[in-house]
């Protein structure tokens, strides 16, 4: 860790830390990220200049292009690709003609994909172009254009975490959310599996995607219903119950205002059908928003539980929900997670118990 990184890591540390003043948290637990290497999915747009193509990257909130020759904060694999893949481009025009995007995806299990982005059908030619790339270097192709998306291998990876001393297997399925840097999600599971050893009862679990949080709690509560309103997500999470024989996991495709409506009773689900809602005895809700936060109305729902973990890509949005948090829950835990060095980013963590009634 250079120093350079440990100032910016520390400025960033300090502002959340301010952020959360007035919660009465407790110090914060730190969680650095490598300073490079760490990002285990990049996107590049591709831009033709000369008859020639180069990896670009644009000025945040500007116009301003950057030719990206080497990119330090990509995982290894990614940066042992990236050459190999313009290098193939530029010398095959049935690959480069009318390519704007190139997304990379790797996992710690060793597997990585390239989703090739195109204005124009594919056709055979580019097929057999692919299937060269996948054969001379053993990745896994996407092709995509309007309409059309063609597979050489997979359109998924498998990946497996190490937290706490257990291992556990998950599927990342191309066009769908993972984290990006994986040693650091492992230490984001950590925490919240800790701090999850002393609660008890069952877990409600919203947001839940491929089940990166859903697999691991599940060893410290009674039950599990998890919820996801994206089909891929449920789909990599089915995979990753049976794959981790988490059977104490339910799941439902519903958002988080559909779930409040059936706690509530307002409306049934059809997609709840195989669910008994009563059977369950929650006590910890577990939320990991999108950026925008939690909505008002499932923060309604939030506040009914005796414990609430949240984990945040926003302490911006988090701080928002913790003023609606604040007169019924007290933060008993905080932590900071550098997921991208050398950016204004910053996640965030709380587990937060309801007040005793005076």
């Amino acid at each position: 860790m250079t120093d350079t990184y440990q100032q910016q890591l520390d400025t960033k540390v300090a502002a959340l830390g301010r952020a959360l003043a007035s919660f009465d948290a407790p110090p914060l637990a730190i969680y650095p990220s490598t300073a490079s290497g760490y990002r285990m999915r990049c996107e590049f747009r591709i831009w033709h200049d000369d008859a020639k193509a180069d990896y670009v990257m644009f000025e945040k909130g500007g116009r301003g292009r950057y030719t990206v020759k080497q990119f330090a904060p990509a995982a290894p694999a990614i940066q042992a690709l990236m050459p190999k893949l313009i290098a193939y481009i530029n010398a095959h025009d049935t690959v480069a003609r009318r390519l704007f995007r190139v997304d990379f995806l790797c996992t710690l299990s060793g597997e990585s994909m390239i989703t090739l982005v195109y204005h124009r059908k594919l056709d055979e030619q580019w097929q057999a172009a692919a299937r060269d790339m996948h054969h001379a270097w053993g990745v896994h192709i996407i092709g995509r254009s309007k309409g059309q998306k063609i597979v050489i291998g997979n359109d998924h990876l498998s990946e497996t975490l190490s937290v706490l001393g257990a291992t556990y297997k998950y599927r990342q399925i191309e066009g769908s959310f993972t984290q990006p840097n994986a040693r650091v999600n492992e230490q984001m599971i950590g925490w919240a599996c800790e701090r999850a050893e002393a609660l008890d009862g069952d877990l409600l679990e919203l947001y839940c995607g491929n089940g990166n949080f859903t697999v691991p709690l599940a060893r410290r509560f009674g039950r599990v219903l998890a919820t996801e309103v994206s089909k891929t997500s449920i789909a990599a999470l089915q995979w990753a119950i049976n794959a981790n024989n988490a059977n104490n996991i339910e799941h439902a495709r519903l958002s988080a205002q559909e779930m409040t409506l059936a706690l509530d009773k307002v409306r049934p689900f059809r997609r709840l059908a195989h669910i008994d809602l009563d059977s369950y005895k929650f006590s910890t809700i577990f939320v990991d928003p999108p950026r925008a936060g939690v909505d008002a109305e499932t923060m309604a729902l939030v506040q009914r539980f005796e414990q609430v973990l949240y984990v945040s890509c926003n302490p911006l949005t988090l701080v928002e929900n913790l003023e609606t948090l604040k007169p019924t829950h007290r933060i008993v835990a905080a932590a900071a997670f550098d997921q991208f060095p050398f950016t204004e980013h910053l996640e965030a963590a709380v587990l937060l118990q309801r007040r005793s009634l005076k």
